[in-house]
């Protein structure tokens, strides 16, 4: 799990789309409609509303109705799986339904259910399911026009799985969309509407976006059409589980399920983001929302425009957080960049010679503070450009050029590293591998890890463990171990294979 989301156990990150399609069944809210409001004048300048105190606000009231129109309620129906109880029959109608309260709660059809699982709460009557049966179901989301003709963007699942998509305009008037594509990786979907002269955004640019600026969002929370929340920036470039191509923008703009795919406004009136995902114990809002940056949203859409499709690079390797005993192990000034655990052979990385160990400072010249901006910015790249790294090994700084792969063809995949205390000495003992162990673990060199005590232990480090490196240094023997333990400072970072997977384990010395 990316540091960036280690929360209590019964936090959950959960969309925001009202009755999301294979995640909740019917019993929509009534929809209370506005009407259509006036267009005034294009603003050349923010309008600002004064308050008591000298202390001035966007006049929210004028960026609604300039945008209010823009913005649109999106519908979907389709049919998702569920599971039937022991009493129950394929013909019986009252079987379980995901939001019936039957015996068997949520469907792990769900979306939800992957969330609740990740996270280590799948609650009873979200097992895996045994027969089953098609219901229906119905969902609703939020949207915005972005041309005239019809182009309107939302969120990927708002429409997952969706057999009908229905838009509807603040006029009333409603039209059967087509959804011309989605990208899951990014979560950015583009519907098209047979119509004309329609009312648009005006998108904007979140470069000069600040932490504390304005904010405000419309949408349709519960299928309550056109809401306008307003809030403030609470950071920017967060990076979420699962959601690592899109450095999200954080606000605590209440936003709620019916708002996903809906837009966030700058005091401009601009499009800086697309809501998509809240934070929360309850399902509901409670203070944390996050938005997908319209640069990412818009380079997705123009892809799916032309070709229906969304493309993504990948660099071909695996990565965790740098924290303190990282920074002291690698002799970094901070405790920042991706530290590379793996390397896929044959990638992009591996033939611009990076390896395990290895910290990745910038990718062009974009600093990489935190293991996730490492996706984020090279899976908005396209694939097959070059990419210029700033790398940090064995105390000084590199330069690599790496040609990057389609994401298409396998994921980036970002490790996890278990938190470590302990002090003194290392606590291992350690044995060459024998020609077998070496040829079923898959390896060339590297010492078995045969008993873990004191510091190694407490870090994680565990009896039939492979021993890689030390402080990036190959442990091909004992006595490397032990001259690299001689030159350590206050910890080291030891490179571990275990069950197929490398990852580095930061081993705190005292």
């Amino acid at each position: 799990m990316n540091s960036v989301l280690s929360t209590p156990r019964r936090l959950t990150l959960a969309l925001l789309t009202a009755g999301a399609i294979g995640a909740t069944g019917a019993g929509l809210v009534t929809n209370m409609h506005s009407s259509r409001a006036a267009m005034p004048p294009a603003m050349t300048q923010p309008a600002t509303l004064p308050y008591t105190g000298g202390v001035t606000a966007p006049d929210f009231a004028q960026i609604t109705a300039r945008n209010g129109p823009a913005v649109v309620n999106i519908s979907v129906s389709g049919t998702t799986k569920t599971s039937l109880t022991d009493s129950e029959d394929d013909d019986d109608e009252t079987a379980a339904h995901p939001r019936s309260g039957g015996a068997q709660g949520v469907d792990p059809n769900d979306p939800m259910f992957e969330f609740f699982r990740r996270f280590g709460m799948v609650p009873p009557g979200m097992q895996a399911p045994g027969r089953q049966r098609e219901v229906p179901t119905r969902g609703e989301g939020s949207g915005f026009i972005v041309s005239p003709d019809g182009i309107i963007m939302t969120n990927a699942h708002v429409v997952k799985g969706a057999n009908s998509v229905t838009v509807k305009l603040t006029d009333r008037r409603e039209f059967r969309a087509k959804v011309l594509g989605s990208d899951p990786k990014t979560d950015i979907a583009v519907l098209k509407i047979d119509a004309k002269d329609l009312p648009v955004v005006q998108l904007g640019s979140t470069r000069n976006l600040a932490v504390g600026e304005w904010v405000l969002a419309i949408g349709s929370p519960f299928g309550f059409e056109n809401s306008v929340t307003a809030g403030v920036v609470s950071a920017k470039g967060r990076s979420l589980p699962d959601d690592s191509y899109v450095p999200f923008i954080q606000t605590d703009v209440a936003v709620n399920p019916g708002n996903s795919g809906g837009p966030l406004f700058n005091a401009r009136g601009e499009v800086v983001g697309i809501n998509s995902q809240i934070y929360s114990r309850s399902g509901g809002y409670q203070g944390v929302s996050f938005s997908i940056p319209i640069e990412v949203a818009a380079k997705v859409k123009d892809q799916i425009v032309a070709t229906g499709k969304a493309s993504h690079a990948r660099l071909g390797v695996s990565v965790q957080e740098v924290n303190q005993a990282f920074a002291d192990s690698f002799q970094l000034d901070k405790p920042e960049g991706a530290l590379v655990a793996g390397v896929e052979d044959g990638g992009p990385a591996d033939k611009a010679g990076l390896k395990s160990g290895d910290v990745i400072r910038s990718v062009n010249g974009q600093p990489i503070v935190a293991s996730g901006d490492l996706p984020a910015i090279v899976g908005q790249a396209a694939p097959g450009t070059q990419a210029r790294l700033e790398v940090w090994r064995h105390g000084k700084r590199e330069e690599f050029m790496a040609t990057l792969g389609d994401a298409s063809e396998k994921a980036n995949k970002i490790a996890s590293t278990e938190k470590s205390a302990g002090k003194g000495r290392l606590g291992l003992a350690l044995r060459p591998l024998q020609p077998q162990e070496r040829r079923d673990a898959g390896v060339d060199g590297g010492l078995l890890v045969e008993d873990a005590r004191g510091p190694a232990a407490l870090a994680g480090v565990q009896p039939g463990d492979v021993l890689l490196a030390i402080n990036g240094t190959p442990a091909r023997g004992v006595e490397q171990v032990r001259e690299a333990m001689a030159k350590a400072g206050k910890s080291v970072a030891l490179l571990i294979q275990r069950d197929g997977d490398k990852i580095f384990v930061p081993v705190p010395l005292g």
